[in-house]
């Protein structure tokens, strides 16, 4: 089953920061290993891929270079910066309270309805 789109965007930036942070990567790189790492869970695509980027490089939390390959070809990478580090660590934080509240929730019993005799 699909993930929802909508818990994707939410987490959209901390997936990317993380993925990042292993080591400076280009777009489809990006995309290949976010959805390699969640078993197909994210189909991240290139549409919503580079609005992602281009806003945590406008928040300096990522900057990005051009590298000339072998075939003449330019490929465009993006490296974490020492801002987009302090975020994810902030957003490290933020996922495991969010996530233990929701589990606490979701572990709470609910006693069954009582049928009225």
């Amino acid at each position: 089953m699909p993930t929802d789109p909508e818990l994707i965007r939410g987490m959209l930036s901390t997936i990317l920061l993380e993925v990042i942070s292993r080591g400076p990567m280009y777009g489809y790189q990006i995309c290949k290993t976010v959805n390699a790492r969640t078993d197909g869970h994210f189909d991240l695509r290139e549409g919503s891929l580079y609005p992602a980027l281009h806003r945590l490089e406008r928040d300096d939390f990522l900057k990005s270079y051009w590298e000339k390959m072998a075939t003449g070809r330019r490929r465009k990478y993006y490296e974490i910066t020492d801002a987009g580090v302090a975020a994810l660590a902030k957003k490290h934080e933020d996922w495991r309270e969010f996530a233990g509240a929701v589990e606490r929730v979701l572990a709470t019993v609910v006693p069954a309805p009582q049928s009225a005799i």
